[in-house]
């Protein structure tokens, strides 16, 4: 197949490229590198800011649009696939449709859809917006960030996304269920990839009286929304309480490669708060033997239909929940070494590239033209 990604959220689509080439597919990728974290692509679509930026983004687009021509497949990482107002994304789509064979969705972040499951069909207990109903840190210190989502364009832009694509793949059980009734049977579940091949495993190992080293990842422009800030708050109390078992670490604002060596020194690696679903981040934390703390609620492992291994830590968003958790975890220290290697497990069965390339590559197969 010729097959074409266009943009990236934190390698998602460059790991199924990479798998897909192994599989001798012709394979092209177009990303801004998920910006700070500069993940690989064939071809770079970053925006800078301003005027200037934004009127040298829009002649890139134009110049290289005519060319984006006889895929067999089409794949977006997100209704806003580009950096522009969905107006302007519109035609760009359509353009998309003309010129190839199917054009696929990956739903591997917000939109309009997701939002609203979030905050006004109340599918979940917590969210990056509402915990129980009151409105989080990241909202309340976003003016307006739910009407945007919801209101106007957004909505509207977002549907026809919905209604045009020709499948639609889910990287997290949360998307999965609010995308679901707009979906139907275009929807299919893909999960997050980890090429294991580049994340080798590294044996756990913990002397006898050597401090647990927790590190918490941090993007400065998603801390109120991944709750990063609330995690490393948690773990600095744990580290007060217990400064012989304990130390935390920060990463932030790391480019991959380089938060990929800072993980190699960790043992307990902080993801995020608000999700259901560990993502890339705790997948990664996993496949290389540490211990991710994040979201794994028992809905996301029924899912699955995962029955016996739970390797990841499972928080929600309560600050002395959290500190029971992880105060927890550092004074059993038996226990790490088994969840280390259950998460490698885990990864394996559910997320290795070649398993969830397998599954974009069916829903592919039935609506390739």
């Amino acid at each position: 197949m010729k097959i074409l990604f266009v943009g990236d959220y934190s390698g998602f689509h460059a790991t199924l490229a990479a798998e897909l080439r192994r599989g001798g597919h012709d394979v092209t990728v177009i990303s801004d590198g998920s910006r700070c974290m500069d993940t690989v692509r064939d071809i770079d679509l970053r925006r800078t800011p301003g005027l200037l930026g934004g009127v040298a983004y829009m002649r890139r687009l134009f110049k290289l649009w005519p060319g984006l021509k006889g895929y067999d497949i089409v794949q977006l990482i997100n209704p806003n696939f580009l950096h522009l107002r969905p107006g302007k994304i519109r035609y760009f789509f359509r353009e998309l449709k003309r010129n190839n064979g199917a054009v696929c969705l990956s739903l591997a972040g917000s939109d309009p859809v997701i939002v609203k499951g979030c905050v006004e069909d109340d599918l979940f207990r917590y969210s990056e917006f509402r915990v129980g109903g009151a409105k989080t840190e990241y909202v309340r210190k976003t003016p307006g960030i739910e009407y945007r989502w919801l209101n106007g364009g957004m909505g509207d832009y977002c549907r026809f996304i919905y209604e045009n694509v020709d499948a639609a793949v889910s990287a997290l059980y949360e998307y999965h269920v609010a995308a679901r009734p707009y979906l139907g049977g275009k929807l299919c579940y893909g999960g997050i990839p980890v090429d294991l091949s580049a994340v080798p495993e590294i044996p756990f190992a913990l002397e006898e009286k050597e401090k647990i080293n927790m590190l918490v990842g941090i993007k400065s422009e998603m801390e109120l929304f991944k709750g990063t800030g609330r995690m490393l708050e948690a773990a600095r109390e744990v580290e007060r309480r217990h400064p012989d078992l304990c130390r935390v670490s920060v990463a932030r604002d790391l480019p991959f490669s380089e938060y990929m060596d800072a993980l190699r020194g960790t043992h307990v690696v902080l993801d995020q708060l608000y999700s259901y679903t560990p993502a890339t981040n705790a997948l990664q934390t996993m496949a290389m033997g540490k211990v991710a703390v994040s979201g794994a609620e028992p809905e996301y492992y029924d899912f699955i239909e995962e029955r016996e291994l739970h390797p990841v830590v499972n928080v929600v968003p309560d600050d002395a929940e959290m500190v029971r958790v992880l105060e927890n975890l550092v004074t059993d220290r038996v226990s790490l070494a088994d969840r280390a290697a259950c998460g490698r497990q885990f990864v394996e069965k559910h997320n290795s590239a070649p398993v969830v390339t397998g599954r974009f590559m069916r829903v592919w197969e039935q609506v390739a033209r």
